[in-house]
């Protein structure tokens, strides 16, 4: 029998994941799971849902029969490029939308789960989410909240792609959920938080950024800053940056690209100097690579959804789900969502 939880800095929890969403579903997801018990108490449970014959035969392959992984069967699969919200509609037994269910307040008892990931279709995701976990009281449109690492530290990137056209009401709360996120999972005590715009001075920007940053001046618990440029990212000029889902999505997956070519890069041209430098700078490549490298992170929370949603890269790997559930586990015992409601009390239309 565990031990109390509070003896060991957690509490029991049950996570349920899509393992059949993913560039590499199901097999990366399935063995993404076993590795990741490591992570889960003796009494928490894991949920893994999808298609019961083809996950049961993988758990054989892998030689695992854990009771705390439990297989929850869910006929249909939304597949990465179906239009999100008709295959919603449609795929009422897919493993997103019945993984949704799962993380809803209204699923029973027995079924309910504090928290859900999946590395399937983004949108489907965010539409499973609204559709079953619905809105926290106040919040008009849930937004990505992604942890990308820099050199100085952790930059929270809101809108990842959630949102491709938001209002001003609906850039001012991702503000206020993310700055919430920061806090609490990060441990920035009072996190800088800046609107992305193609200029830091104050005439520059659209209509959207605009009223937007009027609308952020006047929210007594977010600590803004004002514009920042593209460049700035990683100059450690914010810990926050907030930005429409189109733009948000693009810089992320700019970023990846770039620093997994950087790195090709310099270990090419490394090598090609001197093999035996390249030798002993592998090591510190690898680690400084590795605090780069979104698989370490896991997933991203969908802020502002009545429940705990995490969207993990659709080109997860076994490492990435293992990261992912580690993190979803922090991000509910953080309390999140109950910090956000209470800020959501404070942001107000214009």
């Amino acid at each position: 029998m565990r031990a109390d939880p509070s003896d060991e800095g957690g509490r029991t929890m049950r996570l349920a994941i899509d393992v059949m969403g993913g560039d590499h579903a199901p097999g990366a997801i399935v063995k993404g799971c076993v590795q990741g018990i490591e992570h889960l108490a003796d009494d928490d449970r894991l949920l893994l849902v999808g298609q019961s014959e083809i996950v049961r035969e993988l758990l054989t392959e892998l030689g695992c029969d854990d009771p705390r992984l439990e297989i929850f069967h869910a006929s249909e699969v939304i597949e990465m490029g179906e239009s999100p919200t008709s295959a919603v509609r449609q795929k009422k037994d897919s493993s997103i939308v019945q993984m949704a269910r799962l993380g809803s307040p209204k699923a029973s008892p027995e079924e309910r789960c504090d928290a859900v990931i999946s590395a399937g279709n983004t949108g489907a995701c965010v539409a499973a989410a609204q559709m079953n976990m619905k809105r926290l009281h106040g919040v008009h449109r849930p937004g990505i909240a992604v942890t990308i690492p820099a050199f100085h530290g952790p930059v929270v990137l809101c809108d990842a792609g959630a949102n491709p056209e938001p209002r001003p009401l609906h850039l001012a709360q991702y503000a206020s959920m993310a700055s919430v996120f920061a806090r609490a999972t990060l441990g920035i005590e009072r996190p800088r938080v800046a609107l992305m715009n193609i200029g830091a001075e104050e005439g520059k920007g659209s209509e959207l950024v605009r009223e937007t940053r009027a609308m952020i001046r006047q929210m007594p618990d977010v600590n803004f800053i004002g514009f920042v440029e593209g460049r700035d990212f990683f100059d450690d000029k914010a810990d926050v940056i907030i930005t429409d889902g189109f733009v948000g999505n693009t810089v992320l997956k700019m970023a990846e690209g770039l620093a997994k070519s950087l790195f090709a890069a310099i270990a090419q041209e490394v090598l090609a100097a001197d093999p035996a430098l390249a030798a002993k700078f592998q090591p510190i490549v690898k680690q400084i690579y590795a605090k780069n490298d979104y698989h370490e992170h896991g997933g991203a929370p969908l802020l502002g959804v009545n429940g705990t949603c995490i969207i993990a890269h659709g080109s997860s790997e076994a490492r990435t789900i293992k990261a992912a559930i580690r993190n979803t586990k922090a991000i509910v015992e953080a309390g999140v969502n109950d910090r956000i409601l209470e800020s959501m009390q404070k942001v107000e239309p214009a």
